[in-house]
């Protein structure tokens, strides 16, 4: 019977053993990343940036709650939010609860697919199919049918309230003290939101630096962005592939993004210039798969100093 049933048992054991870690523990074991991102003038001092993205809020996560109301503490010189703040729609109280001490800082946000609409129970296997075809979202896809809407004008009124910039295909300006920050944006490209030719032009003259944001980081965005010579582009959507698998990596990245750059600091090159690209792997997960594995929930603090020479 040992030699039989043994190796298909033990191999049992470990797929629920993970399993319930990827359940139990890492899906509520937040993190936060650090970076330094070389990208401001010569002699400006740094700036320290706090993003985050794809909360993806269920009523009644406490401690994904408690923990985004304790990143007030980093002080952050201003907020980034990539969007995806819902899954479920009643989870607006909840999201702005806990951003409330967030909200006290400049800020600026753009919106993903999940904030205008509720999620959908789907297999997983289909992550795999897309990328396999090419397809993500509404990119080749059939349109979506029967959707659930969101509340997302609550979400935005609350942001706008509290000053922070919204960026739906639009420019928009931080103030901090002595130092402009000039803000591009797009609304989502997974569900062809996106319209570029709205703030196409490059960085804006007058500003000590110039932020390109987005939700999910589709190619033909990246390539836009950093052919009009943003040096930064700020992105999420990923969840950084959610389920890794260790020492090898995401599988998926839900867009045309590559898994190499699935989460973290990376670089893209598009026309003859580079742009740093940071994409957040985000703190929440779609509420029909709340697993992750090899890839904990995050926020990222960007400390953005002088270009070196």
């Amino acid at each position: 019977m040992r030699a039989r049933y043994g190796v298909p048992l033990g191999i049992t054991a470990v797929g629920a053993a993970g399993l319930a870690y990827a359940v139990g523990f890492e899906v509520r074991s937040f993190r936060l990343r650090r970076i330094t991102v070389p990208v401001l003038p010569r002699g400006m001092r740094p700036l320290r940036v706090l993003q985050v993205s794809d909360i993806h809020m269920v009523s009644g996560q406490r401690k994904k709650q408690r923990w985004l109301r304790s990143l007030a503490g980093l002080r952050p010189d201003f907020v980034v939010n990539t969007g995806d703040n819902l899954s479920d729609p009643e989870g607006v109280p909840e999201v702005l609860d806990a951003l409330g001490p967030l909200m006290e800082f400049p800020g600026a946000y753009v919106f993903g697919s999940n904030d205008y609409y509720g999620p959908k129970l789907r297999n997983p296997a289909r992550y795999l199919m897309e990328k396999a075809s090419g397809r993500h979202g509404l990119n080749g896809n059939a349109p979506a049918v029967g959707a659930i809407h969101n509340p997302w004008t609550e979400l935005r009124d609350a942001f706008d309230a509290a000053g922070w910039v919204g960026l739906s295909n639009t420019r928009g300006r931080l103030k901090l003290e002595d130092i402009e920050i000039a803000l591009t944006g797009l609304d989502d490209p997974h569900i062809k939101r996106d319209r570029y030719a709205e703030v196409a032009g490059g960085p804006e003259s007058g500003a000590d630096l110039s932020l390109a944001v987005v939700h999910a980081p589709y190619l033909r965005v990246l390539d836009a962005f950093t052919v009009d010579r943003y040096p930064l582009i700020l992105a999420g959507h990923t969840h950084g592939g959610q389920l890794c698998i260790p020492f090898y990596g995401a599988l998926v990245t839900n867009c045309d993004l590559d898994t190499r750059r699935v989460k973290g600091l990376s670089e893209h090159h598009a026309g003859g210039h580079t742009s740093y690209l940071h994409v957040s792997a985000g703190c929440g997960t779609n509420r029909y798969t709340p697993v992750r594995f090899a890839c904990p929930p995050e926020a990222t603090l960007l400390t953005l100093t002088p270009q070196t020479p």
